[in-house]
């Protein structure tokens, strides 16, 4: 997408903000935005072949980039892998602020390929490397992480969303488990069938 048209998405998109409160994501809610940035309503086609689609995706997609955005002022650098993650997930939440009644009606709208998208975005700039099986594992996990806290962070209503990011914290600390658990159960796995080649050569010899 070249610069121009990534511009005017963006702006229908922040244009349009206020009015989802009310009309959705709808083309009522498109057609007001071209009316407060006054320019044509045919505008909306030039960017968008699926407005009332495509505008949830952009607004995922323009989360993202706000995400990265505070991201990058962050020495993430000198940080462990849960704490990249961490704050992460709490940065695309923060960039959210002022638009929970929005970020509500688009998770029903959202596609899967969003929350994909978001989640490897996070991983990927938290220095993941992974390409064996763990590289979807990591993601799948991250997704209902991101999710859960989302809808949690939604109906927070502690000072700076205190709860929120403690019931983050406890959800990674769940996630950054299960690679231990898993290579524990490997190792259990291999002792019992190093002991059982054991036996078997053993029952050979006799």
């Amino acid at each position: 997408m070249d610069k121009k048209r990534q511009e005017l998405k963006d702006k229908l998109l922040e244009a349009s903000l206020p009015h989802i409160i009310f009309d959705g994501w709808s083309m009522k809610s498109l057609q007001a935005a071209t009316s407060d940035l006054g320019i044509k309503e045919g505008m909306i086609y030039t960017v968008f072949v699926d407005p009332e689609s495509e505008l949830v995706e952009h607004f995922s997609d323009w989360a993202d980039r706000r995400m990265i955005a505070r991201l990058d002022k962050i020495d993430l650098e000198s940080m462990k892998i849960r704490e990249r993650i961490t704050i992460a997930v709490r940065m695309r939440l923060e960039g959210l602020s002022g638009h929970e009644e929005a970020l509500r009606r688009s998770i029903f709208k959202s596609s899967p390929r969003c929350l994909y998208k978001t989640v490897d975005l996070i991983w990927r700039r938290a220095g993941d490397k992974a390409v064996d099986f763990n590289f979807y594992s990591k993601r799948a996990l991250l997704a209902t992480v991101l999710s859960s806290t989302t809808l949690y962070w939604l109906d927070d209503k502690s000072e700076n969303h205190a709860k929120t990011w403690e019931f983050l914290d406890r959800r990674i600390s769940e996630v950054m488990k299960i690679p231990k658990l898993k290579a524990n159960f490997r190792k259990v796995v291999d002792r019992m069938l190093t002991s059982i080649a054991k036996k078997g050569r053993a029952c050979k010899a006799t």
